[in-house]
């Protein structure tokens, strides 16, 4: 395998509705998230819908602990409380969190620099430790229509059935969507 083969990563997309593939170039090859500054010729905007991909530092599966993801949970419910997002799905599986909104009021990037922030201040209070509790940066894909809001919230609510986490869709506790799960 070539060093380009190693630097290329696959994750999915929502282009139009359909589900699709494109590849991450990571020319560091450290399986690290990309910077937390949108890709050249790219903006944040509000009232755009993103969805992230934030992950935790080394894949450590600390959400397995309900009080270290409750803290999560409350983050992300005190982001929508204060107007800087309006929520429509997100899942907090083991090492990382999938999240899909709306940006309400701010910069993309600032957002999720809150969120992840916030949450590894409580995070080590809570386990009386120090340091970096999320890889740096994130992925980010902003969606194109209110169609594939609704296709890409079904999608993340799998997540934990495709993991092997739960039997059926909407039995995980640590996931929540604005739509009622069968009718997505």
């Amino acid at each position: 395998m070539s060093e380009l083969d190693h630097r290329i990563r696959i994750f999915p997309t929502l282009a139009s509705g359909i589900f699709r593939y494109r590849t991450l170039r990571d020319a560091s090859n450290t399986g690290r998230m990309p910077s937390i500054r949108l890709a050249r010729g790219r903006r944040s905007e509000t009232d755009r819908v993103y969805s992230i991909t934030t992950v935790v530092r080394d894949r450590e599966p600390i959400f397995r602990d309900a009080a270290l993801a409750a803290i999560v949970i409350d983050e992300l419910q005190q982001l929508s409380a204060h107007g800087h997002v309006q929520h429509f799905a997100w899942v907090l599986m083991p090492e990382h969190l999938h999240w899909l909104f709306a940006l309400r009021r701010g910069e993309l990037g600032y957002c999720v620099q809150l969120l992840k922030g916030r949450c590894a201040r409580a995070i080590n209070i809570s386990r009386c430790g120090s340091g970096s509790v999320w890889q740096p940066g994130y992925f980010d894909h902003a969606l194109r229509s209110d169609e594939a809001v609704r296709i890409h919230a079904r999608y993340l609510i799998a997540n934990p059935l495709r993991a092997g986490l739960v039997d059926e869709i909407g039995d995980y506790p640590y996931q929540w969507c604005a739509w009622d799960i069968d009718a997505l």
